[in-house]
């Protein structure tokens, strides 16, 4: 047997709980197509999904925990790697190896942290996540995202061949430029804005589209075209919802925005830079890919809550990410233009780290929520009558 696996970290294994990198199986079949394709989408769901290595451990009962053991000779490396190889686009890099655990022999395939992802099944093309110890569909945000992660396409940089770059707005456009120290004129115009990724030429067509980061920031409205993409602050005044919805591009959104929280909370003591931040953070870091969210401010007595289409970036969590000053940016293309036209310079410097935010408030009232599942990521702050409260008693 393979003794290679530590035997404590496989007790530690044992002990937790399936989710998204750990799966538990009482036995291993591998008799037909069937059970080969099943063991299939298991492995690539593992290897998509979030997070480091993961383990798929054989000849213990998943809900009990139990230790049934295997017979090693079943668990053959070769034809493993020969099924995985055969039905995963691009292979899974993986370990098969048996552990004398408890008097039984266990199995255990490691499935290592992938560059390659994401991964599909060869013969369907299907891709594979995991949503907490279930094997899934991965669906086209998340595959598009794991795209972006490896650098293979930049969201911000897809045309949208359903709109004509009329809808830009050419004298937004020229001022950035100008801000660049570049000239322009009508014989060279439709080449700079190429060049600067705010449109896209297609060679099949022979026209000029607007990339999707070209309509977010040099579009009057681009919520005409994309509903989902506007900021949406919900109120209540004695129990009665009001909602607000903001929408034109970006700076123009955040410069409503800030006014509508300098409006709102004047009668109040509260700091709004946090709550201001927030959707600064959102706008940079939501993922552009999900059509279906939008970015949601509530404001109540117990709770402020920013809400963010969009998890947190690939090997970060809430904790590292309170401590980064700089950290990764989903939109880096979005960010660097951001920095040019925001006159109010918002997005420079660190005041604004969420380590900075945190500290603006009474111990342990902000809470970070990364909901995978839901694709999401939410601020929670505390609230106006919570912060008095805390306020008081800090």
């Amino acid at each position: 047997m393979s003794q290679s696996l530590d035997i404590q970290r496989l007790r530690a294994l044992i002990k937790n709980k399936e989710g998204v990198k750990l799966d538990f199986k009482e036995i291993l079949n591998l008799k037909t197509e069937s059970d080969k394709k099943e063991f299939a989408k298991d492995v690539i769901a593992i290897a998509n999904s979030v997070g480091g290595r993961g383990y798929l451990i054989v000849g213990i009962k998943d809900t009990t925990k139990d230790i049934i053991g295997i017979n090693p000779k079943d668990l053959n490396e070769e034809r493993i790697q020969q099924i995985i190889s055969y039905r995963c686009d691009p292979p899974v890099n993986l370990l098969v190896e048996t552990v004398n655990y408890q008097d039984k022999c266990v199995g255990v395939i490691t499935i290592f942290k992938s560059p390659l992802k994401p991964h599909q099944m060869r013969q369907t093309g299907a891709f594979y996540i995991r949503r907490g110890s279930t094997t899934d569909f991965a669906r086209r945000y998340e595959i598009a995202n794991m795209f972006q992660e490896i650098g293979l396409i930049s969201n911000e940089l897809i045309p949208l061949y359903n709109l004509g770059i009329d809808v830009l707005n050419r004298k937004l456009i020229n001022e950035y430029i100008k801000k660049l120290g570049l000239s322009s004129n009508e014989s060279v115009e439709k080449d700079i804005w190429l060049s600067l990724g705010i449109t896209y030429y297609d060679d099949d067509t022979n026209k000029f589209y607007p990339t999707l980061g070209g309509l977010l920031l040099f579009c009057e409205h681009p919520q005409i075209y994309m509903p989902y993409f506007g900021i949406k602050i919900i109120t209540y005044n004695q129990k009665v919802k009001k909602i607000t919805n903001i929408g034109g591009s970006i700076i123009d959104m955040l410069n409503r925005s800030q006014e509508f929280l300098e409006t709102y909370f004047k009668p109040y003591d509260y700091p709004i830079e946090p709550i201001f931040q927030c959707i600064v953070n959102a706008v940079v870091h939501r993922d552009y890919f999900d059509l279906t969210k939008e970015i949601v401010v509530v404001i109540g007595g117990t709770k402020i809550e920013v809400s963010n289409p969009g998890t947190l970036p690939k090997g970060t969590n809430t904790q590292t990410i309170i401590k980064e000053l700089n950290p990764a940016k989903r939109n880096n293309w979005l960010y660097q233009r951001l920095m040019t036209l925001d006159k109010e310079n918002r997005f420079l410097g660190s005041n604004y780290s969420l380590q900075n935010l945190i500290g603006m408030f009474p111990k342990n009232t902000v809470r970070l929520l990364n909901i995978e599942r839901r694709n999401l990521f939410k601020v929670i702050l505390p609230g106006l009558k919570e912060y008095k409260i805390a306020k008081n008693i800090e």
